[in-house]
């Protein structure tokens, strides 16, 4: 993104409570104090100075001056600060969707480390209050996490070029931040994130759980008898038994061909071999062991209710011969897919 020079906006947010306001006033006026006159103090006063502004509120707000302070050589503790530019006239979402998750960072870090044991700060640096420093950088998007490292001390480093953190996967976790803050500084207190607790959504699903335990119980006497029917059960099992024994896994996991063709202009609606199998064959296979069970259920239960001595003995000689033809169907069928299947009944001999 590029910036534009603009005259600097006062936006007050009338929402916010006045106290709030208040406390963010005055910590930035302090901070603005001692980036005028921390320039000249050594680190371990500068430290002072910043430990008791990061007391009161972090990440710190900073300007020009105070980045310039805080970040000035030499220095016995560490800063991370991000150059953000978090107006919507520069149009950075970026930006806006990194700040809450640095809030936490810098938050948990600072509750976590009470004693300021890692010597860590965390600051953040808007385009609206450090112009000079985004132009003396050469930076021309935004936002830019960098962190820098101390310089004396039983931590410092050779280099006192800052580390920069890289965001071209989008806008990282407070839980990323953290770790990619941790390999830098190793042998120091590294403090977890800890997320508030989300209070809408646990009512949200409190709410949806009373809700759905309510309506449960409210439908239960209109639920229950079609969910104890036996015939409702009885169907739904033979349907799963029929797709899964006439092989509708097979078909899912080969992404087998519904249909080929014959090489004389018609279709193959069976193809050889246990290893061969087409969608086409799986219904009609299903379509025959459906038929089948169909028959033997009408034998077992509808025709000994008959009252009917000469319809029960009509109703046996069809559901029998029906079954009868039905199964020589079905091994005509195995011998398509096995030439040596030795069985066979009339008429599909």
């Amino acid at each position: 993104m590029t910036f534009a020079v603009r005259p600097p906006q006062l936006q007050i947010d009338v929402s916010q409570p006045f106290m709030m306001r208040f406390l963010s006033l005055t910590v930035s006026a302090c901070a603005l104090v001692a980036g005028a006159f921390a320039a000249e103090k050594s680190t371990e006063e500068r430290f002072i100075q910043f430990s008791r502004l990061a007391r009161l509120s972090t990440p710190l707000q900073l300007n020009d001056a105070s980045y310039k302070s805080m970040t000035s050589a030499p220095r016995d503790y560490s800063v991370a600060v991000v150059l953000t530019a978090q107006e919507s006239r520069f149009g950075c979402q970026l930006c806006r969707e990194f700040k809450p998750e640095w809030d936490l960072v810098a938050q948990s870090w600072a509750r976590g480390d009470k004693r300021q044991e890692s010597r860590l700060f965390f600051g953040v640096l808007d385009f609206t209050e450090g112009r000079d420093t985004f132009v003396s950088l050469g930076l021309q998007t935004a936002p830019v996490l960098m962190l820098f490292p101390p310089t004396i001390g039983p931590h410092a480093v050779a280099s006192a070029e800052p580390i920069r953190y890289d965001f071209t996967s989008g806008p990282p976790t407070a839980e990323q931040v953290r770790n990619w803050l941790t390999r830098h500084l190793p042998g120091r207190r590294h403090p977890e994130i800890k997320r508030p607790i989300n209070w809408l959504k646990w009512a949200s699903l409190v709410t949806f759980v009373a809700g759905a335990v309510t309506a449960v119980i409210s439908a239960s006497p209109y639920i229950l008898p079609i969910i104890q029917n036996r015939n409702l059960w009885a169907a739904g099992s033979m349907i799963a038994i029929l797709l899964f024994i006439s092989g509708h896994m097979f078909n899912h996991i080969r992404k087998v061909p519904y249909v080929t063709g014959d090489g004389k202009g018609g279709i193959t609606y069976f193809t050889g071999g246990f290893q061969n199998q087409l969608g086409l064959e799986v219904q009609i296979v299903a379509a025959i062991y459906g038929v089948l069970s169909f028959c033997t259920i009408a034998l077992a239960t509808k025709v000994p209710r008959m009252t009917s001595a000469k319809s029960q003995s009509v109703a046996v000689l069809v559901w029998g011969a029906a079954m009868f033809f039905i199964y020589s169907f079905l091994l005509s069928v195995f011998r398509v897919k096995n030439s040596s299947y030795p069985f066979s009944l009339p008429p599909f001999m």
